[in-house]
């Protein structure tokens, strides 16, 4: 089936900020959290159905210019205001602010956008992305890349690549909501620009470390044969699964902690049984710090990384769900307690020092990251809110990626493991009683 979805790149363009970036403002010096993070790119897929009247009223080649053209004249001023994302990465140190820009490619598809999204297959969405999934910035040239892919019946799908080196989930997020608001012509000198100097203030709170500068990655990810899919936990479902998680430590528990317990509860089961013995394992659960920062009313519009993680760890007799949720919420408790104001750069660095890497042989580790509550169903560029937004789990062993689905009450799970524990998972009868395995998303 992959092979009948052609997309033809039919036009690259390099699109670059309205104005130039003052002097001063040339040099943007990491903080450790952007140091920290690997250097890779982060996709994101934006899908907008056609309306009848659009598609009747014009022809294809005049409604598509009309788009693409309003895409990159409002992408180029966006970038004025993100102008570190039209720069070029300085090897774990720096930003150089040159306005190099931003990649635009336009394609066509050849085939109705109801046919990608019919059982979507990563394969497919691979094809609507301008980069490669995890692609480094040295290999792409470009910090922000964006791919308008214009299908046969009018539909649209924005794919847009940025690297994790300039923005978090929550960074992403802000860019796009403005990027949206210039199109639409909806951005008035009263709303809340984003201001240069809130690109720099990470740098302050966590100075870049020597450490980080190293030519071998901080981070070191396992590398296995793994596979990614996608499970959908619809609303019903949601209030089911909270249902069975209530305890009575945790009376009324989270989405993102109901769902994220019982993907790390069926991942455990399905690794013990394949190893033939019982690992501890560990849950890292990603924390935006801007909503834990108490007493710094500058944190909310902080531009960069500004990320860190709390863990959960589940020993080899510990894997009922309910006391999972607890642990969740537990580790969160304890994170907030210890860091009311986040953590500092002695606190990441000893964190980093004393976990060594991701690869330990005697814990199974699992990483969460959640973009729930970012408002990515809001995108309006001019033509509606997205029918669907995809994203993706980075793919490596162990990852998983939690999205809204469009009516903000369901999730929707990218999760990466290897193969033989996705092949238990995929037929896990605890699991498949509240997600759907990919299922057509209209």
């Amino acid at each position: 089936m992959a092979s009948e979805i052609k997309v033809e790149v039919i036009h690259k363009h390099t699109v670059k900020p309205s104005s130039p970036t003052p002097h001063h403002l040339r040099s943007l010096g990491l903080s450790g959290f952007d140091q920290f993070q690997p250097d890779i790119h982060i996709p994101l897929i934006l899908f907008y159905l056609s309306s009848s009247d659009e598609f009747d009223n014009f022809d294809h080649h005049s409604l598509f210019a009309e788009k693409s053209k309003l895409l990159k004249k409002s992408l180029s001023e966006a970038l004025t205001r993100f102008y570190p994302f039209a720069g070029k990465f300085e090897y774990n140190v720096s930003i150089s602010c040159n306005d190099h820009g931003a990649a635009f490619l336009e394609a066509q598809v050849n085939c109705p956008i109801s046919k990608i999204l019919d059982k979507p297959e990563f394969s497919n969405l691979n094809q609507l992305l301008p980069t490669a999934i995890g692609a480094k910035q040295a290999e792409v040239s470009y910090l922000l890349l964006v791919q308008a892919n214009f299908f046969e019946c009018g539909g649209l799908a924005i794919g847009v690549s940025i690297s994790h080196k300039v923005a978090d989930a929550s960074t992403f997020s802000t860019f796009i909501k403005s990027w949206a608001q210039i199109a639409l012509g909806s951005t008035s000198t009263t709303d809340h620009v984003v201001l240069p100097a809130e690109f720099g203030v990470t740098a302050s709170l966590f100075p870049p470390q020597d450490f980080f500068n190293s030519p071998q990655p901080t981070v070191h990810f396992p590398k296995e044969k793994c596979i990614t899919r996608r499970f959908v936990f619809d609303a019903s479902n949601i209030a089911a699964l909270k249902a069975k998680a209530a305890s009575a430590t945790v009376p009324n528990p989270t989405r993102v902690e109901a769902v994220l317990a019982l993907i790390w509860k069926c991942a455990m089961e399905a690794s013990r049984s394949n190893l033939g013995f019982k690992k501890p394992s560990v849950c890292c659960q990603a924390v935006d710090m801007r909503k834990r920062s108490s007493g710094q009313a500058f944190a909310e519009n902080i531009l960069g990384n500004f990320v860190w993680c709390f863990t959960a760890m589940a020993l080899e007799s510990e894997f009922d769900f309910e006391s999972l949720v607890a642990k969740l919420r537990k580790s969160l408790e304890e994170y907030r307690e210890k860091y009311p104001n986040g953590v500092s750069g002695d606190v990441v660095l000893q964190t980093i020092e004393e976990s060594g890497n991701l690869a330990r042989d005697d814990v199974e580790t699992y990483m969460c990251t959640s973009w729930c509550r970012f408002p990515f169903y809001e995108t309006n560029f001019g033509w509606g809110k997205p029918s669907w937004v995809s994203i993706r789990s980075i793919e490596i062993k162990n990852m998983v990626t939690l999205m809204d689905m469009s009516d903000g009450m369901g999730i929707e799970a990218s999760l990466t493991l290897k193969k033989d524990d996705m092949a238990m998972i995929e037929s896990s009868k605890e699991l498949l009683a509240y997600a759907t395995l990919n299922p057509t998303v209209i």
